[in-house]
């Protein structure tokens, strides 16, 4: 792990972490006896570890979905998929590189898997608008969809974005009408869809790709209807620095994954490695992958018209209403 890069509260970790390696490479260049002294800050580490991992607030959690190590959605492609065969462009305006995705399979399951990626470098955000899909990416992402209902494969969706692009060019090629028609549209295919929160789910920009028959999080991720910082620009817009009450805001907003289950807007929650999804890319990987192939092979024995009418029963029983 790049120990340079990490979240104040990691600090500690990471430092006790750092510490142990360099304990071992002294114990081997020098050829000294170590190992009991390891031994005890390995136990102590652990110990830190659990302490610091079990108790995370909202904030600690929306600061790990954003964390600059964190797996995107090309490399859990990589990992999880194998004939990865990528398809570009809308058919009417341009490829957005927010978002990607094509043909694979996972195990031998031939799929559809699409993803919003951010990027890694800065040239990466930049190329990929940091994960900030314009409309044609959403038109993108409807063209494979159909696509895949015509073929009879199954859908996976990887949502990684801090929202939709909101820039000039994006509203005035339709970024609302090209949202709203995704939403629409994709309540209505003939396929089983699959969708997995890997990290940020703001907004429209995650609902725009975002409906499907079963919806899982990671334990880490957070999933809501505007990002904390937007939110406390709102609520204490009198605040000198609103930011700083961005906390406070995740705690009114309850984004995470634990809130939004108990809420009845999504199904599951993927456990990740302690620590977080970049601890561990291969075993979050799998285990996206087993609950992946687990809820499709439960889809795929509904008939389409009955996993059309759940899918519509899914979304129809979501919130509270009174008269």
């Amino acid at each position: 792990m790049n120990t340079g890069l990490y979240i104040d509260f990691e600090k500690p970790v990471i430092e006790l972490e750092k510490r142990i390696d360099e304990m071992r490479e002294l114990a081997t260049d020098e050829n000294l006896e170590l190992g009991r002294e390891i031994r005890l800050l390995e136990h102590k580490l652990k110990k830190l570890r659990e302490e610091t991992f079990s108790r995370l607030t909202r904030w600690q959690r929306i600061q790990l979905a954003r964390h600059p190590l964190r797996p995107y959605a090309a490399e859990y492609i990589e990992l999880m998929t194998t004939d990865y065969i990528a398809l570009h462009g809308d058919r009417a305006f341009a490829d957005d590189r927010a978002l990607i995705g094509g043909f694979a399979k996972l195990d031998e399951l031939p799929v559809m898997v699409i993803g919003q990626q951010k990027g890694r470098t800065t040239k990466e955000k930049l190329a990929h608008n940091f994960g900030m899909c314009h409309p044609e990416g959403y038109r993108k992402a409807l063209r494979l969809m159909r696509l895949a209902a015509r073929f009879g494969r199954p859908i996976l969706i990887l949502i990684d974005t801090p929202g939709a692009f909101p820039g000039i060019g994006a509203e005035e090629r339709g970024q609302a009408e090209a949202i709203a028609r995704n939403i629409r549209d994709m309540a209505q295919l003939e396929t089983p869809i699959v969708v997995v929160v890997i990290g940020e789910g703001a907004s429209g920009g995650a609902l725009g790709v975002g409906i499907g028959d079963r919806v899982l999080m990671l334990e880490n991720s957070w999933y809501s209807v505007i990002g904390p910082e937007a939110c406390a620009a709102i609520l204490w817009k009198d605040h000198p620095n609103p930011v700083e009450k961005a906390p406070d805001a995740a705690e009114a907003l309850r984004p995470t994954a634990q809130d939004v289950k108990e809420f009845g807007i999504i199904d599951d929650v993927l456990a990740e490695p302690l620590g977080g999804a970049h601890r561990d890319p291969e075993t979050q990987a799998l285990t996206i992958k087993k609950a992946v192939l687990a809820r499709f092979q439960e889809l795929s024995a509904l008939p389409v018209v009955e996993l059309i009418r759940q899918r519509h029963e899914k979304y129809r029983k979501m919130g509270k209403f009174s008269e």
